[in-house]
């Protein structure tokens, strides 16, 4: 069964709880997700880290219960 947003935006909220998750559902299927994450714990991180960070925090499903996500990550501006 796959991940709903909520449940992949929990989990990246539990390990970094100042960013900002934004989900959208890419096919409609609930299987394909794009999550767009803004934290401050990115300071200083290239944008490899960033996204290790990321699936750090996402426990291992990517590529298995997670099948695909497209991720963006970013550094808050202010």
């Amino acid at each position: 069964m796959p991940m709903t947003g909520p449940e992949i935006e929990s989990m990246i909220k539990a390990a970094m709880p100042d960013a900002e998750v934004e989900m959208t559902d890419l096919a409609g299927d609930g299987d394909h997700w794009a999550a767009k994450v803004t934290a401050p714990d990115f300071v200083g991180k290239t944008r490899i880290q960033q996204h290790k960070m990321v699936y750090e925090a996402l426990g291992g499903r990517m590529g298995g219960v997670l099948h695909a996500l497209q991720l963006t990550t970013a550094v808050p501006t202010s």
